[in-house]
């Protein structure tokens, strides 16, 4: 079985797939929890309980910077 960790592992180590944003959406909120999403791959990082106005501005920069990537 995998942890998120490891999905986005391998996700960011694909090349079809290395643009795809991943915010890490965590309850674990505990000091180098950030890092550590970040050093898996995720783009971004939140934690619960999930304040949907900040994950969504989240998810909006973060399709935009793959969209700009894209083209």
């Amino acid at each position: 079985m995998l942890d998120g960790w490891e999905v986005a592992k391998r996700l960011k180590s694909d090349d079809a797939l290395k643009v795809m944003p991943v915010i890490a959406l965590t309850a674990h909120a505990m000091a180098g929890d950030r890092e550590r999403a970040i050093s898996a791959g995720c783009d971004d990082y939140d934690t619960k309980p999930v304040e949907l106005p900040r994950l969504l501005q989240k998810i909006e920069t973060l399709l935009a910077k793959a969209g700009s990537a894209v083209s």
